[in-house]
C-alpha cells in the first residue's frame, strides 16, 4: 500500500469513528473494531499516556523515548478524520435521528448487525469460553443501554470530572457511546450548555477528566489485550452486540423495547434496515475473504 493511500485510509477510518461518536448507542470503539485498528489505536493511546506520566515525573528521557515510539502518522491522520467528521455531515445525524428516529435507527441497526463477525475474526483461537464471555458481555451491555436518562439538576465540578472520565472510557469501548453515558448520568445538557456559554471552568474540568480517563483506561485495555487478547476481544464483541438494543427502531422515551408499529413508514424503515445489513454484510464478506488469503 502506498504512503498516500495509507494516509487516506486512516483519514477515512477517522471519519467513520467521528461519525459513530454522534450516533446514540454506537461508539468510536465499535468502528475501530470493524476497521480492524482497535488494538493499534489502544497501543498508541496507552503509549501517549505513559509518556505524559513520565513527563509529570520529570523523566524527560523516558518521555522522549515513548514519544519517539508513537505512530504519529497513524495518530495524526486518524485524529484529522475524527475532527473532519462534523464538517462532512456527522453533525446532521442527531437531527436526522430526531426527525426520523425509527428509520435512522433501523439503518444503523442493520449496519452494525452485519459487521459483528468482523471483530470476532480478530480472535486467533476461538473457544467455547469466548462465546460464553461474549454472551455475558452482551447481556451487560443490553441492560446498560436500557437505563433511562437521569435528571441531576446543576452538577458539581466533581460530578462533571467523574462523568467526563467515565464517558471517554465508554467512547473507546465498543457498544456504548460517550454521549449516551453523559445522557444517562444527566450530564449531557449541562455539559453542552457550558460549552455554548463558554464556561471555561466547567469546560476545563471536563477536559481534565476526559484526558485522565482516556489515558488511564487505554493503559488498562493495552494490558488486557497483551495478556488476554482473545478473551478481551470476545468481551468487546459482546458489548458491541448488546448495544444493538439502543438502535432497535421502536423504542419508548424510557428506552423500553416496543413491537413494530404498523404505519405508512414501515416499508421505508424495513428497507433501510435491510439496506444497511446488505452493505455491512458485503464488508464482512470482503474481510472474510481477506482473512482466508492471509
Amino acid at each position: 500500500m502506498s504512503t498516500l493511500l495509507r494516509w487516506l485510509t486512516w483519514l477515512g477510518q477517522g471519519i467513520g469513528i467521528g461519525v459513530a461518536n454522534v450516533i446514540p448507542g454506537v461508539s468510536g470503539g465499535t468502528m475501530a473494531l470493524v476497521f480492524g485498528i482497535y488494538e493499534r489505536l489502544i497501543d498508541v493511546l496507552s503509549t501517549a499516556a505513559r509518556s505524559g506520566v513520565k513527563a509529570l515525573r520529570l523523566d524527560f528521557a523516558g518521555c522522549w523515548s515513548d514519544l519517539r515510539a508513537l505512530d504519529l502518522s497513524f495518530l495524526f491522520w486518524l485524529s484529522a478524520g475524527v475532527l473532519l467528521a462534523p464538517l462532512l455531515g456527522a453533525a446532521v445525524i442527531p437531527e436526522a435521528m430526531e426527525s426520523w428516529p425509527e428509520a435512522s435507527r433501523s439503518l444503523f441497526f442493520g449496519l452494525i448487525l452485519g459487521t459483528l463477525p468482523i471483530p470476532w475474526l480478530r480472535i486467533k483461537k476461538p473457544m467455547p469460553s469466548h462465546a460464553g464471555l461474549l454472551l455475558v458481555a452482551a447481556a451487560v451491555s443490553f441492560l446498560l443501554v436500557g437505563i433511562p436518562p437521569l435528571d441531576t439538576g446543576e452538577p458539581s465540578l466533581l460530578a462533571v470530572f467523574l462523568a467526563a472520565a467515565l464517558a471517554i472510557c465508554a467512547m473507546i469501548l465498543p457498544g456504548v457511546s460517550g454521549a449516551f453515558i453523559l445522557l444517562v448520568l444527566g450530564m449531557y445538557a449541562p455539559v453542552f450548555e457550558a460549552i455554548d456559554a463558554r464556561d471555561l471552568v466547567v469546560i476545563s474540568v471536563f477536559a481534565l477528566g476526559a484526558g485522565i480517563g482516556l489515558g488511564s483506561f487505554a493503559v488498562v485495555l493495552k494490558w488486557l489485550l497483551d495478556r488476554a487478547h482473545d478473551l478481551t476481544m470476545a468481551v468487546l464483541v459482546g458489548l458491541m452486540m448488546g448495544s444493538l438494543r439502543s438502535l432497535w427502531p421502536w423504542l419508548s422515551k424510557d428506552r423500553e423495547l416496543l413491537l413494530p408499529a404498523h404505519s405508512q413508514d414501515m416499508t421505508v424503515i424495513l428497507a433501510l434496515g435491510l439496506g444497511g445489513l446488505a452493505v455491512s454484510a458485503f464488508m464482512t464478506l470482503l474481510e472474510v475473504r481477506r482473512k482466508t488469503r492471509t
